[in-house]
């Protein structure tokens, strides 16, 4: 089973980032949390990145944009032959964006 490589845009690190910031002021504890979960969660895209469904607000996808959910954030991915690209990262309060 080949594995891949995990690279972040840098919008979206900046945004998991920031998200994980913010939960951190109410509860150090959760924040660590939903980072561990979420960033495991990623991880195990390196050999399975088919298991999630294709992005239903990805424009004009052929399959290769997917995505998941987790604690409320919504992490969208681009699946490439050597590696997987974390394209969007958002909380599932915000008004859903195509891209």
């Amino acid at each position: 089973m080949k594995k891949r490589k995990i690279r972040w845009d840098k919008p979206a690190l900046i945004y998991f980032s920031e998200a994980i910031r913010y939960i951190r002021k109410d509860s150090a504890q959760n924040a660590e949390k939903v980072k561990q979960e979420i960033l495991a969660r990623i991880s195990e895209l390196s050999v399975r990145p088919e298991n999630h469904a294709p992005d239903k607000y990805k424009q004009n996808n052929a399959g290769n944009y997917r995505a998941f959910e987790l604690h409320r954030y919504r992490v969208a991915y681009l699946v490439k032959d050597e590696e997987i690209i974390i394209a969007r990262v958002r909380h599932t309060s915000q008004e859903p964006q195509s891209y």
